[in-house]
């Protein structure tokens, strides 16, 4: 818990670790920041503090020109937080509200609309159409400046419903109209795109091992669906996959960093070209997800580096995060399809099921061609063309079926305990599994899975007890960040060859 005292102190330190966990607004400018903020330190008496850019927003302040407080990270505690405003924050941010209005984010998340519009008041200083509000208003900025698409079109594209509703937000949250927002960028720096493509950046905070992410991500890439290709620049690595998004198909690219800069370089350079712009929020979101860019990576190493075993990990590799998944109903049928086998195996199942039940992008990119089959495909496919034995081909359709009916709900407003029971209850599907999705379809920092053949032999190769009870009670200190520890003892040291791991579920 922190209270003012400490929020001025990390503002008259200009401490990044702090971006997007508050916000700053200064009575004698009228103005919002992010605590590192390169201005003038604002005297203490001058300073409101603020959960939220809506709130900030709400309270009559308009965002900095010089911080862009709007394009702060994610506040890591909605990465963990299991509560009520946690799972609407995460629902938020995937575009809930702007797609199903507050009635529809309600329902999901089990509560009325006012008792929703209470708790996110009472928490955060906005309620739910301020939060999306907001969101609405970064994205709009994000266009205005970045690229050269008519206003007009910026307006419904971030997801206005209304030209007259975007100017006067526009106006009312950056002090400023679209027209001049936009001239606030040199033309020469905007791409003229119209067929949807944008370039931006994925803002994060501390350090960032992206190497790490691309060797994860690579080793598992479904051929047609996901690539890692070398990047423009010399030593760079790029993750490219297909969308499956609300409104139509996307293609994202993002680049490692750099191996000239240092890993605190503060974001991650993107691609994205999308069917319907209206999708980008909601693809930008998905993307931050996977590469688990709203994390606090002081806070995790900070734990995991005092620990004997885990802390040569830590300091030899800071940084390492725990990637989630832009689609949880495809990480679940790939999760089946990877009991017992090895990734490579379970990579292969999956690129033949693509190719037999996925959708043909309208034009192949690269190496890719299809979006990935959804859940309703794959419960009515032919089990003879699922080449597993015929129990997981059972749990494989039986999950599939349950997703598609909506018995199992894997998105980020539901609640983790119930989400794992569900699945538990189906035939076929097992501890390891579930835990499995939990770190990455739910995004849970604090999952363990003591069977797992990775964790066994990352343990023994520290001296430490691989066995499923001893790796128990050790991971009993890496709370509440387990699921780091887990990717840390896959991982290994830096000179680890990844590509002979596997991650397989006990029998």
């Amino acid at each position: 818990m922190i209270d003012d005292d400490i929020r001025y102190r990390a503002v008259d330190s200009r401490d990044a670790r702090f971006d997007g966990v508050f916000f700053t607004a200064v009575t004698s400018t009228g103005i919002y920041c992010r605590p590192s903020c390169p201005a003038v330190t604002p005297k203490r008496a001058n300073c409101r503090f603020y959960p939220s850019a809506a709130a900030a927003q709400g309270a009559g302040f308009r965002a900095c020109r010089r911080c862009r407080p709007d394009s702060v990270p994610g506040s890591p505690e909605w990465n963990h937080r299991a509560d009520l405003v946690g799972r609407a924050m995460r629902l938020i941010g995937d575009g809930v509200v702007d797609r199903e209005g507050v009635a529809g984010l309600a329902g999901r998340l089990g509560y009325s609309a006012r008792q929703l519009q209470r708790q996110l008041t009472a928490e955060l200083g906005a309620g739910p159409i301020a939060l999306a509000r907001a969101r609405r208003a970064q994205t709009a900025r994000l266009l205005l400046q970045t690229t050269e698409l008519p206003v007009t079109d910026v307006a419904f594209a971030a997801g206005f419903a209304s030209v007259r509703q975007f100017n006067d937000t526009v106006r009312e949250v950056y002090d400023r109209t679209p027209s001049g927002l936009r001239a606030e960028v040199a033309a020469g720096r905007r791409i003229a795109t119209p067929a949807g493509g944008l370039t931006l950046r994925l803002a994060y905070r501390g350090a960032l091992d992206s190497e790490h992410l691309i060797d994860f991500l690579a080793l598992r890439a479904v051929p047609g669906v996901e690539e890692v290709v070398p990047g423009a620049r010399p030593g760079v690595r790029t993750y490219r996959r297909t969308l499956a998004l609300p409104y139509g198909h996307g293609i994202a690219e993002v680049d490692g960093l750099p191996p000239d800069e240092p890993r605190t370089r503060g974001w991650l350079d993107c691609r994205l070209l999308l069917a319907d712009l209206r999708d980008l929020p909601t693809a930008v979101q998905r993307l931050r997800v996977l590469f688990d860019l709203d994390a606090d990576p002081g806070a995790v190493d900070e734990q995991l580096g005092a620990d004997p075993v885990l802390g040569p990990l830590v300091r030899e590799r800071p940084g390492l995060r725990s990637p989630g998944h832009v689609d949880p109903h495809e990480l679940a049928v790939r999760a089946v399809l990877g009991q017992q086998v090895t990734v490579a195996a379970a990579r292969t199942l999956a690129g033949r099921l693509a190719e037999k039940y996925g959708t043909a992008l309208p034009e192949p990119s690269g190496g890719l061609r299809l979006l990935f089959p959804t859940a309703a495909a794959l419960a009515v496919a032919d089990p003879e063309d699922f080449a597993m034995p015929a129990a997981r081909r059972r749990a494989l359709t039986g999950l599939c079926a349950a997703l598609a009916e909506g018995v199992v709900r894997l998105d980020g407003g539901v609640d983790r305990a119930e989400a794992a029971a569900a699945l538990l209850a189906l035939p076929g599907i097992g501890p390891w599994t579930v835990g499995y999705l939990r770190m990455r379809a739910l995004a849970d920092p604090d999952v363990f899975l003591p069977s797992d053949i990775g964790v066994k032999h990352g343990l023994t190769r520290l001296g430490a007890p691989g066995d499923p009870k001893s790796a128990a009670r050790a991971a009993e200190a890496w709370a509440p960040w387990r699921s780091y520890a887990v990717h840390r003892l896959w991982a290994g040291p830096a000179t680890t060859n990844t590509s002979t791991r596997s991650e397989t579920e006990a029998a």
